[in-house]
């Protein structure tokens, strides 16, 4: 059965646009027809078409089902976007399909794309979340400074990713299950010293990914896999 996503579906028994044409024109779903749909927080409800309209198809909710698949934890991923956006789109995509709660693009000192449009990004986020059937829509957040976020954000687990040869262990080595999470990713040239300083001076625990020098948008992807691999012992 195909998912669809109503955010707002206390409010409103209608897919939106883009949805109902997915339904209509693309699949050729019409009345009688039964449809998953979900509000991105946690809540599914299966549905039936009663107007096959494809620009506001209309439903009638069957049942519903709260909070399925809850992970007890949440990971939020700050990391620098690529300075081809292919690649961020990508890991954005692969980043929802394995389970992330939260993304924020940061502003670093050797970033090399300083303006990050995220419309395109929210909906290949919402286009990979049904895809993988996820009950919870990661939040996407603007691009942030790093001093800002850093100095900002809380978590039990505060890790940043880095390449410096300094003593550190494997983000696997370090992590407690069932605890929430915020890994930190830099960009191309890497973090700054000065920024991998401040963030251990303000708790942030400092990480390999492994032997391998990763690309931005795969360590991105391997701290998400990292940290649900764990979860799953």
């Amino acid at each position: 059965m195909y998912l669809f996503y109503v955010p707002e579906i206390d409010r409103c028994w209608e897919l939106d646009e883009e949805e109902s044409q997915h339904c209509v024109r693309v699949l050729r779903l019409t009345a009688g027809d039964d449809i998953l749909l979900t509000d991105g927080k946690g809540n599914t409800y299966q549905a039936r078409i009663t107007n096959p309209h494809p620009k506001h198809c209309a439903f009638e909710v069957l049942s519903s089902e709260q909070q399925v698949n809850k992970r007890p934890y949440r990971l939020h991923v700050a990391i620098a976007p690529t300075k081809n956006m292919d690649r961020l789109e990508w890991m954005v995509e692969k980043c929802t399909e394995i389970g992330v709660d939260e993304i924020t693009p940061l502003l670093c000192r050797f970033s090399e794309r300083k303006v990050v449009k995220t419309e395109r990004l929210h909906k290949i986020m919402v286009s990979a979340a049904k895809q993988s059937l996820k009950a919870y829509m990661p939040k996407l957040n603007d691009m942030c400074s790093f001093e800002e976020f850093v100095e900002n954000t809380s978590c039990e687990q505060r890790f940043i990713a880095h390449c410096y040869k300094d003593e550190k262990r494997l983000l696997q080595q370090e992590l407690r299950l069932a605890t929430d999470v915020v890994v930190l990713i830099g960009p191309e040239g890497d973090f700054s010293e000065e920024e991998v300083k401040k963030a251990m001076t303000l708790g942030y625990v400092p990480v390999s990914l492994g032997e391998s020098r990763l690309r931005t948008e795969t360590a991105g992807v391997v701290a998400c896999h990292t940290v649900a691999l764990i979860n799953q012992v």
